[in-house]
C-alpha cells in the first residue's frame, strides 16, 4: 500500500500550455473595417488586436507604444497613407497589407518596400486571414488573387529586375498552403455567392471605398436615382439595410 505522504505519479505529462495570441495592430481609415477586423481577430484564442489606427502616422505611434507582432495596413488613408508609412513600420514589426487596392504599381511598391504579404478584401476567409497573419509573422509571405494578378501583370510588362528582386520570393519558396492563395477561385467564390451584376459589383466597390451616391453617379456616368436603385438591389442581395452592413459583408469582415 502506497504511503499517504507520497503523491501519486501522474500517468501522463501535463498538457502543454497554449502559446499566447499574436498581438495585432489594425490600421485602416474606414471605421467599419477596423471594427469588423478587431471583433473578428480579438474573438479568437490565437489572435488579438492591441491597437487601431486611422492613418500611417497613428499606426507608427501605436506600433512604438504597443510593439505588435504583426501590423495590418491599409494602402489609401488620409494624411500619411500606408505606402508612405510602410518603410517606417517594417522596422518595428512585420507588415501585411490588408486593403482594397490591387493596382499593379501599388502591389509592387508595397512588396518592394518590405511588406510581408498583400491581402485584398473579399478574397480570403477568416481562417485564411489568420493563417496569413501567422505566416507573415514567421517570414512566409501571402498574397491573394488580386495582388497575384497585379504581380503577374508586372512581370509580363517587364518590370526592372532590381525592383522584382526585392519582392518576396513567394512563387519559388512558399509552401503549398501559401501557393494556394494564388488561385483566383478564392476571391471569385467569395463574392459570387452574392450574385451581384457587374454594375452592382462596381457600385458596391465604390460604396466600400466610402464614396457618396453623388460621387458614384459621377464615376459611373449615371444619375443619382439610378445609383439608388442599384443600391436597393445590392442591399436586397446582401440581405443588409445599411451601407456599413453591406460594406462589412462585401469586405468579408461581417
Amino acid at each position: 500500500m502506497r504511503p499517504s505522504h507520497i503523491a501519486p505519479r501522474p500517468d501522463f505529462p501535463p498538457p502543454a500550455s497554449a502559446p499566447p495570441p499574436l498581438r495585432l495592430l489594425v490600421a485602416d481609415d474606414n471605421p467599419v473595417v477596423r471594427a469588423g477586423l478587431t471583433a473578428l481577430l480579438s474573438g479568437r484564442p490565437d489572435t488579438t488586436v492591441v491597437a487601431e489606427a486611422s492613418d500611417g502616422r497613428e499606426a507608427y505611434e501605436a506600433a512604438l507604444r504597443h510593439r505588435p507582432d504583426v501590423i495590418l495596413l491599409d494602402v489609401r488613408m488620409p494624411g500619411v497613407d500606408g505606402i508612405s508609412a510602410l518603410p517606417h513600420l517594417v522596422r518595428l514589426a512585420p507588415v501585411m497589407m490588408l486593403t482594397y487596392s490591387h493596382e499593379t504599381e501599388t502591389v509592387r511598391e508595397a512588396l518592394r518596400l518590405g511588406a510581408g504579404g498583400y491581402l485584398v478584401h473579399g478574397e480570403f476567409t477568416t481562417e485564411q486571414l489568420v493563417r496569413a497573419v501567422r505566416d507573415v509573422r514567421e517570414g512566409r509571405p501571402h498574397v491573394t488573387p488580386g495582388a497575384a494578378r497585379a504581380l503577374l501583370t508586372s512581370l509580363r510588362e517587364g518590370a526592372p529586375a532590381h525592383e522584382l528582386s526585392n519582392t518576396p520570393e513567394f512563387m519559388a519558396d512558399s509552401p503549398p498552403s501559401t501557393l494556394s492563395q494564388l488561385q483566383p477561385s478564392v476571391g471569385q467564390s467569395f463574392r459570387s455567392r452574392f450574385r451581384l451584376s457587374t454594375r452592382e459589383a462596381e457600385i458596391m466597390d465604390f460604396i466600400a471605398s466610402g464614396m457618396s451616391n453623388q460621387q458614384i453617379a459621377a464615376a459611373c456616368f449615371i444619375s443619382e436615382k439610378t445609383v439608388k436603385n442599384h443600391i436597393n438591389r445590392i442591399f436586397a442581395k446582401l440581405q443588409t439595410t445599411t451601407r456599413s452592413q453591406a460594406t462589412a459583408k462585401w469586405l468579408g469582415v461581417a
